[in-house]
């Protein structure tokens, strides 16, 4: 079964206080895609402008995904810069040029509408909504978010929470939406809203889920001695998930079960993703090593049951 995301696709400068690199390939739905296209066909929604790199198409079109979706029109590609702290935790935003994406509005082909899983990355919540309104009867939604959208549009996140499946947010944005201080209390009163699963990220600490009849499981993050740009970890994290769960839901049913593998290989995905900048690494890891690296962490972690 295929995967429909939608989100930004963008050209990023990113600073660590290692290395400095520019016009890299950023934004959460290219992330998201070519995480997912590790497990599943992948239906890609986005717009960018005529400056974005023919090279960035390729890499998308050798992971198989399908760009119908992708708006290609006059104009500059959205652009956004940031500068990363020693702990790799704490980044600030340098510099943001919305161009193209500020009049984004996703329209999806005809052929996307029966779209069985669906990742709404990274983007307004009105945007969301106005994909949500597309599809017809999708298996399982899962939507993605930030701090900027629970500050500006909370009114219209809370309504989108109560139509998806599953929510996906880091844990200070777990806070700031529930006004909980405890995470576990945050997960539950997110649940309370409306989706029968909501994962809290938080970061190198790994990832909490939530489901039903207070079902509860907690990931750590893979252990990594070195980590060279942390961008698009939550996403690649998101993809990888999404992608496992269109894979291997054979009878459309996502159980919890499933959902806790489905979170371990969203958190290798994440892991290789921050070995290097852009998705530089994530272009050249293939399915074996994914495997192998998904093995490892099952006895690190002692996931016996996983």
């Amino acid at each position: 079964m295929s995967v429909l995301i939608v989100g930004s696709i963008g050209l990023d400068d990113i600073k660590t206080q290692l290395a400095e690199h520019k016009n890299l390939l950023g934004g959460s739905a290219s992330y998201g895609a070519v995480s997912a296209a590790n497990f599943a066909p992948v239906n890609l929604v986005g717009i960018v402008g005529e400056d974005f790199p023919k090279e960035h198409i390729d890499l998308f079109c050798n992971r198989g995904i399908d760009l119908k979706g992708l708006q290609i029109v006059p104009g500059e590609t959205f652009r956004w810069s940031g500068e990363y702290m020693w702990d790799m935790n704490t980044r600030e935003t340098l510099s943001i040029a919305l161009n193209v994406f500020e009049h984004f509005t996703p329209t999806l082909p005809k052929e996307y509408h029966d779209t069985a899983f669906v990742l709404l990355a990274n983007i307004a919540p009105d945007l969301q909504h106005h994909v949500l309104n597309q599809v017809t009867q999708p298996r399982f939604v899962i939507a993605d978010t930030m701090d900027l959208w629970i500050n500006i549009a909370k009114e219209s996140l809370t309504k989108l929470v109560a139509r998806v499946d599953m929510l996906i947010l880091n844990d200070g944005e777990a806070r700031q939406f529930t006004g909980e201080t405890s995470l576990i209390k945050a997960g539950k009163a997110i649940r309370a809203m409306g989706p029968r699963y909501v994962a809290i990220k938080k970061g190198e600490h790994g990832c909490l889920l939530f489901g039903p009849e207070a079902k509860f499981f907690s990931c750590p993050a893979y252990p990594l001695e070195d980590i060279h740009d942390p961008t698009g970890a939550g996403d690649s994290f998101a993809g990888g998930l999404a992608g496992y769960l269109a894979a291997n839901a054979a009878s459309g049913e996502v159980t919890f079960e499933l959902l806790k593998k489905a979170v371990v290989y969203g958190s290798v995905l994440a892991s290789y993703n921050v070995e290097a900048f852009s998705l530089e690494r994530l272009k050249t890891v293939d399915t074996a090593q994914i495997e192998s690296r998904y093995q490892l962490f099952r006895q690190i972690a002692q996931f016996e049951a996983i």
